[in-house]
């Protein structure tokens, strides 16, 4: 279980995981020793495992992003899972429960290059059926 003082921190490195120590620590009204002795804690933890980049909403704009949605037979799902991480374009995969057993995260440089990247999904040794719907506007993103 995370303290207060714990998710208050996390929340400002999901908003900028390059903000320095001493910016956190004005912003949370602690000392830079402080702030870095929960991080190193939270990463000793496995709480915080990597820093990531954010891509510009000017970049992303010029992104097809779609939700593609899977059916895979149970006994190659490993298979499907390293043929899809072997994908550029896929940005996530979730398991997850349902009449599907896998949502994946694309994002593509054009309508055409996603229609090539869902035929290519589509076509997976394992892959049964799929679904995709197009990210028309993020709403919430933390």
């Amino acid at each position: 279980m995370l303290s207060n003082a714990e998710q208050a921190l996390l929340s400002l490195l999901r908003a900028n995981a390059r903000a320095s120590t001493a910016e956190l620590a004005r912003r949370l009204g602690v000392s830079r020793t402080t702030v870095q002795s929960r991080i190193e804690r939270l990463e000793q933890r496995g709480i915080i495992t990597g820093y990531g980049v954010r891509l510009s909403p000017d970049y992303e704009q010029g992104l097809v992003r779609a939700h593609v949605l899977l059916t895979v037979t149970p006994k190659l799902a490993d298979k499907v899972v390293r043929s899809l991480q072997a994908l550029a374009p896929v940005r996530t995969l979730h398991s997850v429960s349902g009449n599907f057993d896998m949502i994946v995260i694309v994002d593509a440089p054009s309508i055409k290059d996603l229609d090539t990247l869902l035929d290519e999904i589509g076509a997976m040794d394992g892959v049964e059926r799929t679904s995709s719907s197009i990210i028309l506007s993020t709403r919430i993103d933390r």
